[in-house]
């Protein structure tokens, strides 16, 4: 799209969707929602910057290639389930970690990390895709 309105506007959309796909992926694993419906709000969010822009302009906003994003959260996925293995549990066994901060108890978990791997799992992989299909003719493939 080439208005003036779209290209004004989209950095405050693509800001908000980022904001709230973060959000939606850190409660998700005690609600619905978590880390591939949020990597799809934050992808969207790419998508639309791509659209305003150009596909160009957008994957120098990420600085990394989002296949390479997508291969991380492979490996933080992955990485989550083998934690327990060196607990002594089996495989993707949850692990807890409640932390003190500020005066309240802040819980951490493994599946926290896996959500945040399917995160970026899920963004890498479908804003690879979006850009690849708005880019001119080999522009940035």
């Amino acid at each position: 799209m080439n208005t003036v309105i779209f290209r004004t506007i989209a950095p405050v959309i693509v800001s908000t969707m980022l904001v709230f796909s973060v959000y939606v992926c850190l409660r998700g694993h005690n609600e619905p929602g978590g880390g591939f419906i949020g990597g799809l709000i934050a992808a969207s969010a790419i998508a639309v910057l791509g659209m305003a822009s150009s596909a160009a302009d957008a994957r120098r906003a990420l600085r990394f290639d989002p296949l390479s994003i997508a291969g991380v959260g492979v490996l933080l996925a992955g990485f989550s389930g083998m934690l327990s293995i060196f607990n002594g549990n089996p495989f993707m066994t949850s692990i807890w970690l409640y932390l003190n901060i500020g005066g309240s108890v802040v819980p951490f978990s493994t599946p926290l990390v896996f959500d945040i791997g399917v995160y970026l799992v899920v963004f890498g992989t479908i804003a690879s895709i979006a850009l690849a299909l708005e880019s001119e003719d080999g522009e940035d493939l």
